[in-house]
């Protein structure tokens, strides 16, 4: 029997407290952990919440598990706002002006000062949303709360483990980290000679690569389901429409994969796990990195698979007119009772094409290895669509959708483009579910495939 979570982050205050030999009243712990479990439980989160800080302490010591409890605690873009009961602390550090935040300029006090040059902000700069904004504003939270029983010295490493989990950077920022925390260490703490600063400065930065690698481990997974589960998670948080669960649109779906995938297909591993002072060893960061390097390219090849499906559903629907809830088209994910029809249901059997990759296909037809809330776990469909056209197959038309999206290729001469049969049948079982395009598919069905029949839209 577990514990309730916010009573887990009370026992992870209290134990790091505890190990850093610092006497925080229980009422003082009770206070911080609500402040935590408010921010990480709420709504809008799907892959940043308390599950995901518990993975994180793992194996951490106590400063770097202190960082973990605060490193995502403001999430603002995702949040609509500051967490509860940290307006009056943030909004006298950070200014909303022409829809960015700035920070004043002279800075409030010490504790910030400390924090913009661990993050490298300089005073009445602009914070960038996506490029450390969320981390700076959370460290700032954490030090200010933390101050009353904390050391500079621990304020300052556990400034600088939240901003080692800015993610998706080169390694020159590690190394840019290690000379701020080795500049404040001279400024704040007196430390003048290496003998004394040499040994913080690594300490700290063991600290932050540990938690920062930690941050992203989920790419090392040796198992693809897994990594895709957490893949999916963040898609749901990050794109709002999706929350619309049975009343997003085809499009909808569609830009949400596409975003993805595109960010996938820029990133590079040697840009995900970090080293410092042979921390991961060389061989153990070269294993990281290749196995972020497969499930990037395994998470591709899904997405690909998963926008060429759709890409085929939302030709449909153009041809027939325009865009609509993907429900209107597959059915709905799940009914109060019982199973809804679906389009999958009314899909013939596919003969298995000899190319295809034997995971990827087990994925499509048994799902993640978690449930999601706003799509099915399973893809039968995509299923369905790759057993037809096979791996190669299935990039190729994926080639093709993507000219499709940036109005290179009509929906018509992209479905022309695809394996008759396969259209055939997708537009077949569509007809079974999307009652109001019933007629307008049929048409479609004979302009695409049968040239002597009566054009398109002609009566």
């Amino acid at each position: 029997m577990s514990n309730s979570k916010i009573n887990r982050i009370i026992h992870i205050f209290s134990e790091s407290f505890k190990q850093m030999s610092v006497d925080v009243p229980m009422p003082d712990i009770e206070r911080l952990a609500i402040l935590v479990h408010r921010a990480m439980e709420n709504t809008t989160r799907k892959y940043h919440t308390a599950d995901h800080v518990f993975q994180l302490c793992e194996g951490l010591r106590p400063r770097a598990q202190l960082a973990a409890l605060f490193h995502d605690l403001v999430y603002y873009q995702l949040d609509w706002g500051f967490p509860q009961n940290t307006g009056a602390l943030l909004n006298n550090i950070c200014q909303l002006k022409n829809n960015e935040f700035t920070l004043p300029d002279p800075l409030p006090n010490q504790l910030v000062s400390m924090c913009a040059a661990l993050f490298s902000f300089t005073p009445g700069g602009v914070l960038p949303p996506h490029g450390g904004m969320n981390e700076f504003l959370s460290a700032v939270v954490a030090v200010s709360l933390l101050k009353p029983w904390l050391p500079l010295s621990d304020l300052i490493a556990i400034a600088a483990c939240i901003e080692a989990t800015i993610p998706f950077r080169d390694d020159a920022a590690t190394q840019q980290l290690a000379a701020q925390i080795h500049q404040q260490s001279r400024q704040l703490l007196g430390m003048h000679d290496v003998e004394t600063y040499g040994p913080y400065v690594n300490e700290v930065m063991q600290d932050a690569i540990s938690l920062s690698n930690q941050d992203v481990m989920e790419f090392a997974q040796s198992r693809p389901r897994v990594f895709l589960s957490s893949t999916w998670l963040l898609i749901e948080e990050s794109n709002v429409p999706l929350n619309a669960v049975g009343a997003y649109t085809l499009q909808d779906y569609r830009a949400a994969l596409l975003r993805m995938e595109i960010f996938l297909q820029g990133l590079k591993e040697k840009a995900i796990f970090h080293q410092y002072e042979q921390q991961p060893s060389n061989e153990n960061l070269q294993h990281l990195q290749a196995a972020a390097r497969r499930n990037i390219y395994f998470s591709c090849d899904f997405l690909a698979a998963k926008l060429t499906t759709i890409a085929m559903l939302e030709a449909i629907a153009m041809a027939t007119g325009g865009d609509g809830p993907i429900s209107m088209f597959l059915g709905d994910i799940r009914h109060s009772n019982g199973k809804p029809a679906r389009a999958e249901d009314y899909l013939p059997e596919a003969n298995t094409a000899a190319d295809i990759n034997q995971e990827l296909l087990q994925i499509f037809d048994q799902g993640r290895s978690e449930e999601a809330a706003l799509d099915l776990n399973a893809s039968p469909v995509t299923a369905f669509l790759y057993r037809c056209l096979g791996h190669q197959g299935t990039l190729q038309a994926w080639g093709e959708a993507q000219k499709m999206f940036k109005g290179e290729l009509s929906p018509q001469m992209f479905l022309k483009s695809l394996d008759p049969t396969l259209v055939t049948s997708m537009i077949t079982a569509c007809m079974h579910i999307a009652l109001s395009r019933q007629t307008a598919m049929q048409a479609l069905q004979n302009h695409l495939f049968h040239p002597d029949a009566i054009p398109l839209g002609k009566p």
